[in-house]
C-alpha cells in the first residue's frame, strides 16, 4: 500500500470508527454483554458489561448538557483510576467537550496552572481532597464555573451552588433525555478523526507542563496498530493503577481497550493494589522501571526473612533461571536437562513468586518511561514472565519503538512501531514521525515549531542510535544530560544510575560529572529495604535521616558504588563515568519539593542548584557538609531540615589502554 493510499485509509477513520465513543457504540453491539469495567469496592468486585457501560456514560453526557457544557469547553477530570472518571472522559468527549485528566497527587497550585493553562469551565475530581483544592484555587480561575465529585463523603456543608454529586448529574441527564438527546446525537455525529480525543499535560521536567492536544486519529490509530502489533484480543484483562493524567493510562485503559473490547480493572486503593492484582491477575501489563524495582526490593526483603533451607532453594533456582529462563521464554534452544531442572524451578520457586506478584497470566509486559536495570529486567524474564521494553512519549500517543517477541534484550527499546519513521541527527538525537505525533502544544506555537517541524518530524530530545543489524533503537540518555567529562570521555548519568537502583536499598541515585575531571554521586537510600535489615540487625533508629547516615548502611552503599564501577569500567565507551566520591542524602528526592516529577523522574537541573553545597563539598574533597534544606510537609507548610553528611571515597577500576582503544 503507497503512502498516499495509507493516508486516505486514515481520514476515513480504522474501519470507519472516527472516535472514542463511536467505538464504544460498537462495542455495545458486539460485546454488549461482556465486562468493559471492574472494580474493587469495599472488598467487592463489581462489574460494568459494555451496554451498561454505555448507559452510564449516556446518562453523564445528558446531564453535562443540561449542567452548560459546551462544544470546544475544557473539563478537568481528577481522581484515582475509577470506572466513574473513565466514563467521564468518553461523556466529555461525547458532547463535544475536552477532557483534561490532571494527577490526583498535584498539589493546589499545580492544579492551577493547568486548569488556568486551558481555561476549564468544569472539573469532575474523586472526593472532597480534590475538591478542597479546587476551591483553594477558584479565585485564580476565572472561567471556572461548576465542580461535580463522586464521593459525597464530608461534603454535606459544603455551598452547593456550583457544586454537584455525580450522580444527581447522571439522574437529571436521564430526566431530560427527551430534551437533550437530539442535541447529543447532533454532537456526537459531528466528531471526526481531526477532533480532539484528549488533551495530556507533560510532566514538566525541564520547565511548566505543556499541553499536548491528541486527536481520534492520534488515538485511534496508535491503539489498532499497538493491539495488531501484540495481538491484544477482548479476552484481555488489564489492571488500571498509572495515574489517568499520563498517556500511557489513556492509550491502555481507553485507547486499546476501546479498539479491543478488553476489560479495565480498577484497584480499590494504593493500599490494596498489590492484592487486587493478584486477584485479577492480568494478562496485559505495563509499569514503569520504579514499579518492578520496588517489587524487586519486596521480593529480596522476604527472602532475607527466609529460612536457611527457602533461601538456598531460591538462590540455586534462581541462578538456574538466569542461565535458561530466557532463552526458553523467547524459544531459543535448550537441553533437555536445562528444561527439566527449569520445570522444577517453576514449580518450587518461579510459579509461586510470580502468583505472588500478580504475574502468573501475563502473556504481555511492559516497562517504559525511562531506563530499566538490565539485571532487573532479566531477573523477571528469566521467571517466564515476557516483559518488554518499548519507548515512547506523550507527543507521540506513547508508541515509537518496542520490541516484538523473540526480539527481547535489556540494551535496547526495540524496533519502530507499526506506522513509525525515525532517523538519527548528526547530534545523535532521535526524531520520529507517525500516525500518532500530537496535534500540537495547547496555546504555545513557539513550543509546538520546536519540537515539531513541518514535515510532521519531532525531536524527542533523547540520544540514540539504531543497530545496523538488527534495526533496534538503542537509547544512550536525555540529549541534553549527555555531555563529556573534562577528558573528552563519553558522560551519561542515567546509564550509572539504573546499575545503582538495582540493589534493593538504593531508591534513587543521581550522578554528575558533565565537563568535570570526574563523577560523583547523590543517593536515596529505600527506607523499606534498609528498615528492613536495621529491624534484623537489631539497629534502632527514629527518622529516614538518622537511618540514612548510619555508618554500616554508608558502608554498604559503599559496596553497592564500588561494585557499579566495576560493571561500568567493563564498558569502555563509559568507563570515565565510575563514581569517584558519593553523599547518602538526608532526604528523600520529593515531587511535593519539586525534586522530581509527578511521574517520578528526577528534575536534575533543580536537584543541582538546590544541592548546590553538596556537590561542592564532594569536588573540593571535604569529608563532611552541614546543610539546611527546606522541605514541603503533607499538609502543605513549609519547614527546613539541618544535617551534616559524611561524603565517601570509591574505588575505581584501572582501565587497561587495549579496553579504552576498543
Amino acid at each position: 500500500m503507497g503512502r498516499k493510499d495509507k493516508l486516505v485509509q486514515m481520514q476515513t477513520g480504522a474501519d470507519g470508527l472516527l472516535s472514542i465513543p463511536a467505538l464504544l457504540e460498537r462495542n455495545v453491539e458486539k460485546f454488549g454483554k461482556s465486562p468493559a469495567y471492574r472494580e474493587k469496592e469495599f472488598g467487592i468486585w463489581q462489574s460494568w458489561s459494555w451496554i451498561e457501560t454505555s448507559k452510564e456514560v449516556e446518562a453523564l453526557a445528558l446531564g453535562l448538557i443540561n449542567l452548560g457544557v459546551s462544544e470546544g469547553d475544557f473539563i478537568a477530570v481528577i481522581g484515582r483510576n475509577r470506572p466513574y472518571l473513565y466514563w467521564s472522559i468518553v461523556a466529555a468527549q461525547m458532547v463535544g467537550a475536552v477532557p483534561v485528566p490532571m494527577y490526583h497527587d498535584a498539589n493546589a497550585e499545580e492544579m492551577a496552572f493547568v486548569m488556568g493553562h486551558c481555561g476549564a469551565r468544569f472539573a469532575i475530581v474523586a472526593d472532597q481532597e480534590q475538591v478542597d483544592k479546587v476551591i483553594e484555587v477558584q479565585d485564580q480561575l476565572h472561567q471556572f464555573e461548576h465542580l461535580i465529585y463522586l464521593d459525597p463523603r464530608g461534603l454535606r456543608k459544603y455551598d452547593h451552588s456550583h457544586l454537584h454529586e455525580f450522580t444527581h448529574v447522571q439522574d437529571q441527564g436521564r430526566a431530560a433525555h427527551d430534551e437533550f438527546i437530539e442535541d447529543l446525537k447532533a454532537r456526537r455525529a459531528k466528531l471526526d478523526y481531526d477532533s480532539t480525543c484528549v488533551m495530556l499535560y507533560t510532566s514538566g521536567t525541564t520547565g511548566r507542563p505543556k499541553g499536548v492536544v491528541l486527536s481520534n486519529r492520534n488515538i485511534i490509530e496508535t491503539a489498532k496498530s499497538s493491539s495488531e502489533f501484540d495481538d491484544l484480543r477482548r479476552g484481555d484483562e488489564v489492571l488500571a493503577y498509572l495515574p489517568m493524567a499520563w498517556v500511557g493510562d489513556f492509550i491502555f485503559s481507553i485507547g486499546q481497550a476501546y479498539w479491543t473490547g478488553f476489560c479495565v480493572n480498577c484497584p480499590e486503593s494504593a493500599e490494596t493494589l498489590m492484592a487486587d492484582l493478584r486477584e485479577i491477575g492480568p494478562t496485559y501489563y505495563f509499569a514503569p522501571p520504579r514499579v518492578f524495582e520496588t517489587q524487586l526490593t519486596s521480593v529480596m526483603i522476604r527472602m532475607e526473612d527466609a529460612g536457611k533451607l527457602k533461601k538456598r532453594m531460591f538462590d540455586y533456582y534462581m541462578e538456574h533461571a538466569r542461565k535458561v529462563g530466557m532463552d526458553i521464554l523467547d524459544g531459543n534452544p535448550v537441553g533437555v536437562w536445562d528444561r527439566w531442572k527449569y520445570s522444577l524451578g517453576n514449580l518450587f520457586v518461579y510459579g509461586p513468586l510470580k502468583n505472588m506478584l500478580g504475574f502468573s497470566r501475563v502473556r504481555v509486559g511492559y516497562t517504559a518511561g525511562e531506563a530499566i536495570g538490565p539485571e532487573i529486567f532479566s531477573f523477571y524474564r528469566s521467571l517466564g514472565i515476557n516483559l518488554k521494553q518499548l519507548y515512547g512519549q506523550t507527543e507521540a500517543t506513547v508508541f515509537i519503538t518496542a520490541q516484538p517477541d523473540g526480539q527481547v534484550r535489556a540494551d535496547t527499546v526495540g524496533v519502530t512501531c507499526p506506522g513509525v519513521e525515525l532517523r538519527i541527527a548528526d547530534s545523535g538525537e532521535v526524531f520520529y514521525r507517525s500516525p500518532g505525533v500530537f496535534v500540537e502544544y495547547f496555546n504555545n506555537p513557539e513550543s509546538t515549531a520546536d519540537t515539531k517541524d513541518s514535515e510532521g518530524w519531532v525531536a524527542t530530545g533523547d540520544a540514540g542510535f539504531i543497530e545496523e543489524s538488527s534495526g533496534h533503537l538503542r537509547i544512550i540518555d536525555r540529549a541534553k544530560d549527555v555531555g563529556k567529562m573534562a577528558s573528552g570521555a563519553m558522560f551519561a548519568p542515567k546509564y550509572v544510575e539504573n546499575k545503582l537502583k538495582f540493589y534493593p536499598d538504593i531508591l534513587e541515585a543521581v550522578v554528575f560529572g558533565n565537563g568535570r575531571e570526574n563523577c560523583v554521586a547523590f543517593i536515596n537510600i529505600d527506607l523499606t529495604a534498609v528498615g528492613n535489615w536495621a529491624e534484623r540487625n537489631n539497629i534502632a533508629y527514629a527518622s529516614y535521616q538518622e537511618l540514612a547516615g548510619h555508618p554500616r548502611v554508608l558502608d554498604t552503599i559503599q559496596e553497592h558504588v564500588e561494585a557499579v564501577n566495576q560493571s561500568v569500567a567493563e564498558d569502555s565507551m563509559l568507563s570515565g563515568c565510575q563514581i569517584h566520591r558519593f553523599v547518602v542524602l538526608h532526604k528523600e528526592l520529593d515531587a511535593d519539593d519539586g525534586e522530581m516529577t509527578r511521574t517520578r523522574k528526577v528534575r536534575r537541573r533543580i536537584v543541582e542548584e538546590k544541592f548546590a553545597d553538596i556537590i561542592g563539598a564532594l569536588y573540593d574533597g571535604s569529608s563532611q557538609i552541614s546543610t539546611v534544606t527546606e522541605v514541603t510537609y503533607e499538609d502543605g507548610r513549609k519547614g527546613s531540615i539541618s544535617a551534616t553528611l559524611d561524603i565517601r571515597d570509591a574505588a575505581l577500576v584501572a582501565v587497561t589502554q587495549k579496553m579504552a582503544a576498543e
